[in-house]
């Protein structure tokens, strides 16, 4: 069984976020990074599934695009088990678009020929919830969204292979059949997340990190979606009276935490 998880490098969330002088992207030079948190779920899941397999023949591999700094979190999740992993040399990230990225794994990934191909749902510095979804559709693999828990069905049905629980609206969950191979993006919190060990730091050290940079995947496109600007929330501050009856007062303030603020 081979098991591909692509992750993201991300900012910690605590980082102070400054515009760059182009006006297009973030300073990054003084930023810290880390690994995006659904990656980590989704690392996590496969790092089960080789377990509960049993099978020595099982791998995991992460793949990441990004510039030379991304081979830190690659080497963060070498250590917490995974057996190798590719690390796709870019330094126009900014520039690609849901689709541009995609098309990059998806010509990593195709010569490994993997089983199962695990994302995380959503980036939190972009937050799409694209790729993961466009990467299926190059690959031509099923897919399911919001998965919180992943199951190899021994025997193997005619039609279904794996079974996942996806979360729902309102506190519910489905359950469904797929065939493999399949891509799955996962949802935070299905599991809990573990931490490197001593050992397996230094066992990441001697584990292979293959680097492919951008320009030999052929891969390079125009993106779809070209970005003009980028700019921090303004913060706001507003009053408003209402006026009426206490009655008629209480129903548009209702109405406006509905509405507006959106909070009920």
């Amino acid at each position: 069984m081979k098991i591909i998880v692509a992750i993201k490098q991300v900012p910690e969330r605590d980082a102070p976020i400054r515009i760059d002088a182009s006006g297009k992207w973030i300073q990054e030079s003084d930023l810290q990074w880390a690994l995006n948190e659904s990656d980590a779920y989704a690392l996590e899941e496969a790092l089960l599934l080789k377990e509960k397999s049993g099978d020595p023949a099982s791998e995991v591999i992460v793949l990441s695009a990004g510039p030379e700094r991304v081979g830190v979190t690659l080497r963060e999740a070498l250590a917490k088990g995974a057996d190798r992993a590719i690390h796709i040399l870019a330094d126009d990230l900014a520039s690609r678009d849901a689709l541009g990225l995609a098309r990059l794994l998806a010509a990593a990934i195709t010569p490994e020929k993997p089983d199962l191909v695990l994302t995380g749902l959503q980036s939190e510095d972009l937050g799409l919830g694209q790729t993961g979804v466009i990467l299926a559709e190059l690959l031509g693999l099923p897919h399911a969204s919001l998965i919180l828990h992943v199951e190899f069905l021994e025997p193997a049905g005619p039609q279904a292979r794996i079974k996942v629980k996806r979360e729902l609206e309102e506190g519910w969950f489905q359950e469904i059949g797929l065939p493999t191979p399949a891509l799955l993006t996962i949802q935070s919190g299905g599991n809990k997340l573990r931490y490197a060990t001593l050992m397996g730091i230094k066992r990441a050290k001697s584990k292979e990190c293959r680097v492919l940079p951008a320009a030999d995947l052929a891969a390079t496109s125009t993106p779809v979606v070209t970005l003009a600007f980028i700019s921090l929330p303004q913060k706001k501050k507003s009053t408003q009276i209402l006026a009426g009856s206490p009655a008629e007062v209480a129903t548009a303030l209702v109405e406006k935490l509905k509405t507006e603020a959106r909070v009920l």
